[in-house]
């Protein structure tokens, strides 16, 4: 059997990102406005500050305003809230986020809750949740969006009657995730750690999406032939190959032999993490043409 055809971030994330730039550049030219993207940083992580870096020039490229807040890991959960208010009030900022994680002293889902749901940048305001699952209008997730994109990619784009498995129950990724594919007319099963018998669920999928955040669990024999594998997961392993302390980065599949079963797979790195910041700028400028008042570019 051939092996799996890529399912590229680097070549699908520019795509989005240029459709992006186009949306911005004709607000600009109809409504005179310019979507604008915050990021609020708590602390110091390397791997969070390289996401906003990411994010930033991003913004920028596509025409945006970008705003980041950066705040000491010493923070109080009240400073937090706070900042959450004053990005809330500010009318140039339309859709924004705090990134996770944060500090131990800090509930996440205080500052979720405290997040205005349509500047919600993330989607994961329980009320964009919740309307994503009755089938209304929503701030969509960031990443889900991403891996619905790359699975109608690699499918051709009709995904209907496909029976999908979801492995991961998250609010970030395996509930919105799922969601997403009921609109698109999947069958969808959700597994998990508790879920018995995992591999013999994994095997019915046509699309499988890993996303436990466990380095190479979901091995070759897990998936059925030629099905569409959107592996989410970003784990980082020692690399002794590559010298003393150095890592890197694999996903929750075993890409080597996910590789030789699988009909198309994304990789990771380059695979769903590219998407998710072009998606959350998608989601900026959906945000302000709702906030304003204004038509949704065509393309988006």
């Amino acid at each position: 059997m051939a092996e799996a055809r890529i399912i590229d971030g680097k070549v699908l994330a520019p795509a989005v990102k240029a459709e992006v730039a186009a949306a911005v550049a004709e607000l600009k030219a109809r409504h005179g406005l310019t979507p604008g993207l915050g990021v609020i940083l708590v602390g110091e992580d390397p791997a969070s500050q390289v996401y906003v870096r990411n994010k930033h020039k991003a913004t920028i490229e596509a025409g945006m305003n970008s705003f980041e807040c950066t705040m000491p890991a010493t923070s109080t959960e009240a400073e937090v809230l706070a900042k959450v208010a004053e990005l809330n009030a500010n009318p140039v900022i339309h859709g924004f986020l705090v990134q996770f994680p944060v500090p131990d002293q800090i509930s996440q889902q205080a500052v979720i809750d405290a997040i205005d749901p349509v500047k919600d940048a993330d989607g994961l305001h329980p009320l964009n949740a919740g309307r994503l699952a009755s089938g209304l209008p929503a701030m969509v997730p960031a990443t889900p969006e991403g891996c619905l994109i790359m699975a109608k990619h690699a499918a051709g784009g009709d995904l209907s009657g496909m029976h999908a498995v979801i492995i991961g129950r998250s609010n970030l990724v395996g509930k919105p995730v799922a969601q997403l594919l009921l609109r698109e007319n999947c069958t969808v099963t959700i597994a998990h750690s508790r879920s018995r018998d995992l591999p013999a669920i994994a095997r019915q999928a046509d699309i499988l999406v890993a996303a436990v955040g466990r380095p190479k669990m979901v091995k070759g024999d897990w998936v059925k032939p030629g099905a569409i594998v959107i592996d989410v997961g970003i784990n980082r392993v020692p690399a002794p190959e590559k010298g003393e302390g150095k890592t890197r980065l694999v996903g929750d599949v075993d890409y080597e032999e996910a590789l030789k079963v699988a009909g198309a797979i994304t990789p990771v790195p380059g695979g769903v993490g590219l998407m998710t910041v072009a998606c959350l700028m998608r989601n900026a400028v959906i945000a302000a043409c709702r906030q304003h008042g204004v038509p949704v570019p065509k393309n988006l």
